[in-house]
């Protein structure tokens, strides 16, 4: 069973597929086999999750879960159902795991004292060069 986080995993049997054909790599066999596979995971109704994980994935992939709550991952990469049915597991996996992951808080920083000054006597040094070319008109 693959795994979200060290401490997470999700059971297969909380997703459903559908199958439908494929605009992808096929040749022929493109307008015949059904090789598109759409994972289908229910998040409202995941017992594998808790409720702040649940708000954290609804929150960081809202643009793939419709108004059922069931989150969709599309896959027709390759030529073969169960390769794009793996592929599709896969990305689920690493979309969730992305989405759970707790960014560390950006720490706010000031320039300091001596950048300050370094900064305004090259301008100075700019200013008094720049000033030393002009002509001098009586």
């Amino acid at each position: 069973m693959p795994t979200i986080t060290p401490h997470r995993a999700i059971p297969e049997q909380e997703f459903s597929f559908t199958f439908s054909r494929s605009s992808g790599p096929g040749g022929q066999n493109v307008n015949k086999v059904n090789t598109r596979v759409t994972l289908i995971f229910n998040l409202v109704d995941s017992p594998s999750l808790s409720p702040e994980e649940k708000e954290r994935i609804t929150e960081k992939l809202a643009t793939r879960i419709n108004r059922q709550g069931q989150l969709r991952i599309t896959s027709y990469r390759h030529r073969t159902q169960g390769a794009n049915r793996e592929a599709a597991i896969n990305r689920f996996f690493e979309l969730v795991g992305e989405a759970l992951t707790v960014r560390k808080s950006r720490k706010k920083t000031t320039v300091s004292k001596g950048a300050k000054e370094r900064r305004l006597n090259t301008k100075k040094k700019r200013g008094l060069l720049k000033k030393n070319r002009r002509i001098l008109s009586d």
